[in-house]
């Protein structure tokens, strides 16, 4: 290191890798349980998403279910193959296109909604269910940073 080259931080104390850890921690056992059908953890949020929002927007459901927007577009055919969701072009706007979850997205979800909540609830165990929230509401603060406007 030169004398005007800042000092990083460890990487055992880095914001970006402990995030990565973290979210490595958290999806494994996610990663197991959506094996069994099949269906990766991108198309597992877009399908949640779905069921709690109800039909969106690309740009929209891209958003919520932290995808950029070209990867969602890729990934509509082979759901909308798997009869996991329904397209449709609004009548009053041919540019949108709206997605909705089907039936047989909505059965997916019920196949791992147990399984999915013995994970959450051993999170909320291990952890502690205080220290939990606490986490997801500086998480939360966190997002609302915005970061990407300069170098200051």
């Amino acid at each position: 290191m030169t004398e005007d080259t800042p000092a990083l931080r460890q990487t055992r104390r880095s914001l970006p890798i402990a995030l990565l850890r973290a979210r490595e921690t958290v999806m494994g056992p996610i990663r197991e349980m959506l094996a069994e059908s099949g269906v990766n953890e991108q198309k597992w949020r877009v399908l949640r998403v779905l069921q709690e929002r109800g039909p969106l927007e690309l740009t929209a459901l891209a958003a919520e279910a932290c995808l950029l927007l070209p990867s969602l577009t890729r990934m509509t055919r082979p759901m909308l193959d798997e009869g996991l969701i329904s397209r449709s072009t609004p009548e009053d706007d041919r540019r949108k296109t709206i997605v909705a979850i089907t039936p047989a997205g909505e059965t997916l979800i019920r196949i791992h909604a147990a399984e999915s909540a013995r994970i959450f609830a051993r999170i909320e165990t291990e952890f502690g269910a205080g220290r939990l929230e606490q986490l997801l509401d500086l998480l939360e603060d966190l997002q609302r940073l915005e970061l990407r406007s300069g170098k200051g």
